[in-house]
């Protein structure tokens, strides 16, 4: 037991020598960290009218510096912001953030204005004063909501809520008679600055909305809403229509234009890749073809010589094809083999066919298939029986 006892001593002694964030020790000031109040991140805030305080406990306000280097678990910073939030967008979320993140210990308590108050200090808002609340209770850095929260804080109002801080932009806000509501907070030493998000503010979602008014007004008529709950006259919900169906018509002709384009575009490229192919082909072809009956192919290629042709060659001429007899050759013999010529000269091509008896030699053969006065490629195909 007392070896147990010793060994979580030490390891107790080890935790507090250890150096803290980047190798900073107890010694060096840094803040104490604890885990914050964050009663929104599962459920919605609750408003400050339905939470129980115990009033038997004295409130004492903690100074910036205590704020500053945390305090218990049990004694959150209380801080508190308010403010109108219509059409609550991401610049109000990014204000109650930094109020949440002013203190490691924080518990952010947040006010909303009635429509009562708004309509008359600020203006007309466009969601009520229940949708601003619920708005506002689901928000993750929200703890608590303060329901028609008052336009100037009084010393009772902040006494009541035990608020410690205020939270807001630095500049000054001038409203109800004041250069600045907060005046007297920053003179008691309790506003804690934080930063506005430049480029979102309800003022400009509503400035973009009354920009586009036809367009938003066109929208809602093709989700189902009539012109009456548009509060669009009848002449506005025909002109709307009709600039539906004119815009339909220029999408389909602007579609119709992009695919005949690419119909277009494919057909050439398959016709360029068709010539291409036909070109190759026809080089293969004609490579072939003289490779076999060229000059230098592989069948015999003759050149142009003036010969008697041989006494033993025997043709069937026209006439003996037709049935007549050769007087000067005898009876017929049964041919042996046919010899087409296929000739090339400046004319045209021109085709022969010869029925021969006996083997010719070539200079005959191609003495019988050919013209005497005429220089010219021949080809010859022979086809024995």
């Amino acid at each position: 037991m007392d070896a147990q006892c010793s060994a979580k001593v030490n390891a107790r002694k080890r935790r507090k020598e250890a150096p803290g964030p980047n190798g900073a020790t107890e010694e060096d000031g840094v803040p104490f960290k604890v885990q914050r109040c964050a009663v929104g991140l599962r459920k919605p805030a609750p408003f400050s009218d339905e939470i129980e305080v115990d009033f038997s406990k004295p409130y004492v306000r903690v100074t910036m510096e205590e704020a500053s280097r945390g305090t218990p678990c049990e004694r959150p910073v209380r801080v508190y912001a308010d403010g109108i939030f219509d059409l609550f967008h991401s610049g109000h979320a990014r204000a109650l953030m930094q109020a949440k993140n002013l203190f490691p210990n924080t518990y952010l308590i947040v006010g909303v204005c009635s429509d009562e108050l708004t309509h008359n200090f600020k203006g007309f808002t466009v969601m009520n004063e229940n949708e601003r609340y619920d708005a506002v209770q689901h928000c993750r850095y929200v703890d608590e909501v303060v329901r028609n929260a008052p336009w100037t804080l009084t010393p009772e109002f902040l006494a009541e809520h035990r608020i410690d801080f205020v939270a807001h932009d630095d500049i000054p806000y001038s409203s109800a008679g004041s250069d600045d509501v907060y005046k007297h907070i920053k003179e008691a030493g309790m506003f804690a600055p934080t930063q506005r998000t430049e480029g979102i503010s309800t003022s400009d979602i509503i400035t973009r909305i009354v920009r586009d008014y036809d367009v938003y007004a066109r929208r809602n008529l093709q989700r189902g809403y009539t012109a009456k709950e548009l509060n669009v006259s009848f002449i506005n919900e025909k002109k709307y229509h009709l600039q539906e169906r004119v815009d339909k018509v220029k999408k389909k002709v602007k579609d119709v234009e992009e695919k005949s384009k690419e119909f277009v575009q494919k057909v050439e490229e398959k016709s360029i890749d068709l010539i291409q192919k036909w070109e190759e082909k026809s080089r293969e072809f004609i490579g072939s073809f003289l490779e076999m009956f060229g000059p230098e192919g592989a069948l015999l290629s003759v050149e142009f010589q003036t010969v008697t042709p041989t006494l033993n060659l025997r043709t069937a001429t026209k006439e003996r094809q037709l049935g007549q007899e050769d007087p000067g050759l005898g009876e017929p013999e049964q041919p042996v083999l046919q010899v087409t010529s296929l000739a090339h000269t400046k004319e045209g091509l021109h085709l022969r066919s010869l029925l021969c008896t006996h083997l010719p030699s070539p200079r005959a053969l191609f003495h019988c298939l050919c013209s005497r006065d005429l220089n010219r490629e021949i080809v010859i195909f022979i086809t024995f029986f």
